[in-house]
């Protein structure tokens, strides 16, 4: 059976294609045939709303879970920050590979608008709410279209400074020398991590990409995943989480914002490997307990 290709589908920007490539070159060296398929997403292509005003969890995925479940391609590569916590029906997970840098970074044109008035970029609530958090003074844009636009886009504007996740950057070498990691922000689930899904009645495919998952990248961005998924209940919101396991233990960091960052609510727990089971969903109910439920609320109240 190694004789059937396997048609990989991509989003065809620059770093999905990356992505695609990689996990290309991992089932080639297995001794797999492969061939890529690069699929337009709607996301890709309205790029004068924000990504949370187009009402589509999932937007980036959407069309190449259409093409897989229109037997168009046999597997897709993914973000997998960018991936809706539930996969639709006959799409499973099939390999997480091994989690790259999951820091935000702030690529600037100079710093000292830091202690004063500045305008940043970006087309995430949750980076919004976390620079408001801490700079309440300043001005935050919507920034959207892929990693390259965006970054052409900060040059040709009068913005100070715009945020990215390193990762993305740094896999299509993009990473400029005027950065600055913001290792005080949390990041999204997942973030940095690559999730390759395939059709769940596809055994050969699901047993071939399962040589390519990374298990300490899936226990922890399962974690920050669950957490999400309790948080939420299909509404976007600033969520943060961050689960690292340094030796035997794990330790988890989950924060919601209000939208305009006021208000943070906050949990930092630590387990043992292997006792992880529910952590996210646990951690998830502490904050709604601790006043998540209201700033939950008030998000839904303000996206209607």
């Amino acid at each position: 059976m190694l004789n059937k290709t396997i048609r990989i589908g991509t989003r065809d920007s620059e770093l999905a294609l990356w992505q695609a490539h990689t996990v290309q070159e991992c089932l080639e060296n297995l001794g797999h045939k492969t061939e890529l398929v690069p699929v337009k997403s709607t996301g890709d292509i309205v790029l004068d709303k924000p990504l949370y005003e187009l009402g589509i969890t999932g937007i980036f995925t959407k069309t190449l879970d259409i093409a897989m479940l229109n037997d168009d391609i046999d597997i897709a590569v993914h973000s997998m920050k960018d991936v809706p916590t539930a996969l639709p029906k006959g799409i499973v997970e099939a390999a997480i590979l091994e989690r790259a840098n999951v820091n935000d970074i702030l690529v600037h044109k100079g710093l000292d608008f830091l202690n004063s008035s500045g305008t940043i970029a970006t087309g995430s609530l949750r980076r919004k709410a976390q620079w408001l958090h801490k700079y309440p003074d300043h001005n935050v844009v919507d920034l959207r279209g892929n990693v390259n636009t965006r970054m052409q886009k900060l040059t040709n504007s009068n913005w100070n400074a715009a945020i990215f996740a390193a990762a993305g950057l740094e896999r299509i070498d993009l990473k400029p020398e005027n950065y600055i990691d913001l290792d005080w922000m949390v990041p999204a689930p997942a973030q940095g991590a690559m999730l390759v899904v395939a059709k769940e009645d596809d055994d050969f495919c699901k047993e071939a990409l399962a040589k390519l998952n990374h298990e300490k990248s899936e226990i922890c961005v399962h974690i920050e995943r669950e957490f999400l998924r309790e948080l939420e209940g299909g509404c976007t919101a600033p969520i943060g989480a961050l689960a690292k396991i340094e030796g035997e233990e794990i330790q988890f960091k989950g924060v919601l914002f209000s939208l305009d960052g006021k208000e943070k609510v906050e949990v930092i727990k630590k387990v043992t490997v292997g006792a992880e089971q529910g952590l996210g969903k646990i951690c998830a109910q502490e904050v709604l307990n601790n006043g998540g439920e209201e700033v939950m609320k008030e998000i839904k109240t303000m996206m209607k």
